[in-house]
């Protein structure tokens, strides 16, 4: 009789949980996430979603985007309550094993709901201002094949510099200052065999922070990004490398990075000329870029 008595408090405790559970159970709505100008981020990294309720960043999930920019997922079942309540909707990079619940620093994407809609843009990426007025200019020359204060070498079109001549040159990049998580990268394009990194940087009066192909008379360079193209060429690419005709790019990277190619912010592109310094060249702003998109709930 005990024993029955038992097994029926223990059946009815049960009951009990299950109709509370059924009583509290969550409302679901969906998400859709209309984003354009992604890209494949390799194995061992994912594009993630968050709300912002109540100033918190809510995860409505992750997905992969294939190379030709399609999106594994493009709904996402979120709660309702906090859907509704959502003033923002983010987009960050993630690990694809992620310890870390929070979100990255690496944010890439954001906008406010209006309504049942955010057009989202791009700015987590900067910790002020934006690209729309982006700009610059760059010259050939090879400083760190000269000793300081020896005549040039006569050798200028095997280096490139994001800035002014002079002694020393000056800064020549007019791009807003990145947020934690991004930092600025120069490339010159090799057709055929494909672009070669000049180092990344984040402060534009200043050395970047590579000088692995430079020359060894002064090794460090002049203070501002760029690059002289004399050793250890990676396969594929012979050095010196003549820079004239060549397209020359400054992209927007992860840090960290999630490939050693250029990621798919391209704020500046330009076509280095048959001059040497004194002889600028002039960078455009590439907004086609720009990932952009609306997401809906």
């Amino acid at each position: 009789m005990i024993k029955k008595m038992f097994l029926g408090l223990a059946l009815g405790f049960f009951a009990v949980s299950c109709s509370s559970d059924d009583d509290a159970a969550v409302a679901l709505s969906s998400l859709n996430v209309n984003l354009n100008g992604l890209e494949n981020l390799g194995a061992d990294f994912v594009y993630e979603g968050w709300i912002i309720v109540n100033g918190s960043p809510v995860s409505t999930g992750t997905f992969t985007v294939n190379d030709s920019g399609a999106l594994s997922r493009s709904s996402f079942t979120v709660n309702s309550d906090q859907l509704a309540a959502a003033t923002t909707f983010v987009l960050s990079i993630e690990p694809t094993v992620d310890p870390d619940p929070a979100p990255a620093a690496t944010k890439l994407l954001a906008g406010d709901f209006s309504g049942t809609t955010a057009t989202v843009g791009l700015g987590p990426v900067t910790s002020s201002g934006d690209f729309d007025s982006a700009s610059g200019i760059f010259f050939l020359r090879t400083p760190t094949d000269e000793m300081p204060g020896s005549m040039n070498n006569g050798n200028d079109q095997y280096g490139v510099w994001y800035g002014t001549p002079g002694a020393p040159p000056t800064s020549g990049l007019n791009l807003p200052p990145l947020a934690d998580g991004w930092k600025y990268e120069g490339w010159v394009v090799v057709d055929g065999v494909g672009p070669l990194t000049t180092g990344t940087f984040t402060g534009f009066g200043a050395v970047d922070e590579s000088n692995g192909f430079s020359g060894t008379e002064n090794n460090v360079g002049p203070p501002i990004p760029g690059e002289d193209f004399f050793h250890n060429a990676p396969a594929g690419f012979t050095f010196p490398l003549d820079v004239r005709g060549r397209t020359v790019v400054i992209s927007v990277e992860p840090s960290p990075d999630n490939s050693p190619a250029p990621f798919l912010l391209k704020p500046l592109v330009g076509t280095a000329g048959t001059a040497t310094a004194p002889t600028t060249n002039n960078f455009n702003l590439n907004a086609s870029s720009f990932p952009t998109g609306t997401i809906v709930r």
